[in-house]
């Protein structure tokens, strides 16, 4: 059956499954999909994971998640495999989409909880609660942002507390084509170089943007960082190197680049403080 014909069917599947209202209960809704890798991590984290229907495919951590049914790319859903799982409650990162799947899962009286980007160890901790107050376990969150926010503490301490001068960093996202992808301000990479001690060696814009070979060369970075995963992300230190874009930099003589898991790196959930101390030490060579 194609989807235009199953599309409607799981409409009114969804419509005889969801709560009364769009405001049930949180603490009732025992099939609960999570999209984003943050608040996966968080479920399991408050003990909450046995209420986990499916989960989206940035949902790696723990490994325990990967059983789960997988709804596809939080940026890229579709409705019908969202409803296929029939969720209660979805609880998903600031992002997910897109918007006309959205609309089609309000469409069925799906609640759906937004829970905001973050960028700091505020916003860690302000994700933690967030998450908890949608599924119903408020004062269980509460309790674990107090033990994260106090290793992120400890984390952000020796950080700052790192002997020499702050590295400049720059955080590669691809090198698809030859051509350099890399992040400006205002973004999770941002973050966390800041918080463990370094410098983003880019400034000139916010977000992910594609730099020049001028561009990279005049950013001087002393270190390049990536995410440890293959496709375009996948340049050995050989290759990465041999770029004309990076070749002449401090970064290119010293042979430095950091490669760390995407989601531990940037997910800024309960495992950041384990990212900026990884980060910090790589940085400093501690």
């Amino acid at each position: 059956m194609t989807l235009p014909f199953r599309l409607p069917l799981l409409l009114a599947a969804a419509l005889a499954l969801a709560p009364p209202a769009a405001a049930a209960e949180a603490e009732r809704a025992s099939r609960i999909l999570s999209v984003g890798g943050a608040v996966t991590e968080i479920v399991y984290a408050l003990g909450e994971e046995d209420r986990l229907v499916a989960r989206d495919a940035t949902s790696t951590w723990p490994p325990a998640a990967e059983a789960l049914p997988d709804v596809g790319y939080m940026r890229a859903l579709s409705a019908e495999g969202v409803l296929s799982v029939a969720p209660e409650l979805i609880v998903a990162e600031e992002g997910a989409g897109p918007p006309e799947t959205v609309e089609l899962l309000q469409a069925a009286a799906i609640p759906i909880v937004t829970v905001p980007d973050a960028t700091d160890a505020t916003g860690v901790l302000a994700r933690i609660r967030a998450v908890g107050e949608a599924i119903g376990v408020p004062d269980k969150a509460e309790g674990l942002a107090e033990e994260v926010g106090a290793e992120l503490d400890a984390a952000l301490a020796a950080a700052e507390a790192a002997p020499g001068a702050p590295k400049r960093v720059l955080f590669v996202l691809s090198t698809q084509g030859g051509r350099i992808m890399a992040s400006g301000t205002g973004t999770a990479a941002d973050g966390i170089i800041g918080m463990a001690g370094g410098v983003n060696a880019v400034s000139a814009f916010e977000g992910y943007k594609q730099m020049t070979d001028e561009a990279v060369a005049a950013a001087a970075p002393d270190v390049i960082l990536m995410m440890d995963r293959g496709s375009d992300h996948a340049s050995s230190d050989a290759e990465l190197f041999a770029m004309p874009a990076i070749a002449t930099t401090p970064a290119a003589e010293a042979r430095a680049v950091v490669r760390m898991d995407g989601l531990t790196l940037l997910g800024f959930g309960p495992r950041t403080a384990e990212a900026v101390r990884a980060l910090s030490e790589a940085l400093h060579g501690g």
